[in-house]
């Protein structure tokens, strides 16, 4: 960016564009300014494209959204952020879903202002900026951060940004392990909620009357063993943010309870009588197909579209493979130090390994494999073992020998005979001293003699009879 931004403002009241407009010109930005969509459409058919557009929501003939709609199809780069009521939410959120990077609830203060132009306009070239590897990385807690390295992922980063703070339903879409907890907890971190209770709920982990009196709590006598009232998880929650994972294997029975808390914010505890009132932001997670869900009657269509006011769908990690190498680091640093070791280094052979290999279970199969690095402790075993699973993916069910069971099968086959070989190589370099042998290999005596049976590994002759329960 060379000489002052271009800042194009666009609101069809006067005060506001005068407010704006000197707000702007103090802070040595330069000003132009249109009074509805129209005109807004028009100044951006013509050279040169402001950096930014601050846009009004409510406007007479084209309104906001309209003018959001022609101005990305003109300009699909520059960036709008829109200005809004109160009462706009609905509209906040549809401009999110149309590109806006941000926006503003009016009346706004200058700090506000400020934090918005300070992201949108960085002081340094967008050549320059567009040339470095940039990742974002958000500490939550002690073992969980949120990564943003590829370009879906620091869009999704952008539109948690935004709607953390638009206080309705999220739901969250992805694979099994793309880390749809992590961004609950992003969104809740962001949102004026951060200080008030998270709690996470495993809707697949209990059975309904069980998931039922955990949501919801209950009343002395509701069954058998109820011998006092229990508040559930939304009372717990009040004022915070409750995330619904596996929303989709909920009993239907429950889903329409959990309708009427979206729609009221009422709810009666198991067994009781009287209503409760709370204020939750609920967020939901899934990893099932939403159309078949609907039409085979598992998830309840009403219930969809009070959760939909807003849906994040988590790329799976095979689609965002520029993250790997700095989620390999990451990983490798936290759990390292949970295991009182120092970290093993990433190798250019092993991230190369990495990124060849498509890892079906996302994030939580990469962070299986760390924890199996830190364990084994052998590059070369790993590269291999993660070159022959990527090969068996790549070649197809269709090739598998017969009756294997599938890929999911195979693989894990593979995996096995790769930690058997470990082991049985670890033992004779010992002389199949197998406290020596657990100490190679870095897991406890008992773990390796598991292992060991396990994997029906026996001592050569001329050590079996001398082997004893300490060796």
């Amino acid at each position: 960016m060379t000489g002052q931004p271009l800042i194009l403002v666009v609101d069809d009241e006067p005060s506001m564009l005068r407010y704006l407009q000197t707000l702007l010109e103090t802070e040595d930005y330069k000003v132009e300014t249109a009074t509805d969509g129209a005109e807004a459409v028009k100044r951006l058919e013509q050279n040169p494209t402001p950096d930014l557009v601050l846009m009004d929501l409510l406007m007479p003939q084209m309104d906001g959204l309209q003018a959001l709609t022609r101005a990305r199809q003109l300009r699909p780069g520059i960036k709008i952020v829109m200005l809004s009521c109160v009462s706009d939410t609905k509209k906040v959120v549809e401009a999110i879903r149309l590109g806006a990077q941000d926006y503003l609830t009016k009346p706004f203060h200058k700090s506000d202002l400020d934090t918005v132009l300070k992201r949108l306009l960085p002081a340094k070239p967008p050549e320059e900026k567009e040339s470095t590897t940039h990742a974002e990385v958000e500490e939550l807690s002690d073992d969980l951060f949120f990564v943003a390295a590829s370009p879906a992922m620091r869009k999704i980063r952008s539109q948690v940004g935004l709607v953390a703070n638009v206080d309705i339903p999220v739901l969250i879409l992805g694979e099994s392990g793309t880390g749809k907890e992590i961004l609950a907890r992003l969104i809740h971190k962001m949102s004026p909620r951060a200080h008030r209770t998270f709690l996470k709920v495993n809707c697949a982990a209990l059975p309904a009357d069980l998931l039922e009196s955990e949501l919801f709590g209950y009343e002395p006598g509701a069954f058998t063993g109820a011998d006092r009232s229990k508040p559930g998880k939304f009372e717990l929650c009040n004022k915070g943010t409750i995330l619904l994972d596996e929303i989709g294997e909920m009993p239907p029975t429950l889903q329409a309870k959990l309708l009427h808390v979206l729609q009221d914010g009422q709810f009666s505890r198991l067994g009781g009588r009287s209503t409760i009132k709370v204020d939750v932001r609920v967020l939901a997670a899934t990893n099932i197909n939403i159309q078949e869900a609907i039409q085979t009657k598992k998830l309840r269509e009403d219930l969809y579209y009070r959760l939909n006011a807003f849906t994040l769908r988590l790329p799976p990690l095979r689609e965002r493979k520029e993250e790997i190498p700095i989620l390999l680091k990451h990983m490798m640093a936290r759990m390292a130090e949970s295991y009182a070791n120092a970290p093993l280094p990433i190798t250019p052979a092993l991230a190369d390994a990495c990124l060849r290999y498509p890892w079906p279970g996302n994030l939580r199969e990469l962070g299986n494999f760390v924890k199996r690095y830190l364990v084994l402790r052998d590059e070369n075993l790993l590269i291999h073992e993660l070159d022959s699973q990527a090969h068996a993916s790549q070649t197809g069910e269709h090739d598998l020998p017969e009756h294997s069971g599938g890929l999911k099968s195979l693989v894990r086959s593979l995996k096995d005979q790769a930690e058997g070989e470990a082991i049985r190589r670890a033992l004779e370099q010992t002389n199949w001293n197998r406290k020596t042998a657990a100490a190679i290999l870095n897991i406890s005596y008992k773990a390796l003699l598991y292992k060991i049976r396990q994997y029906g590994l026996e001592p050569p002759p001329h050590r079996a009879r001398f082997r004893t329960t300490a060796g």
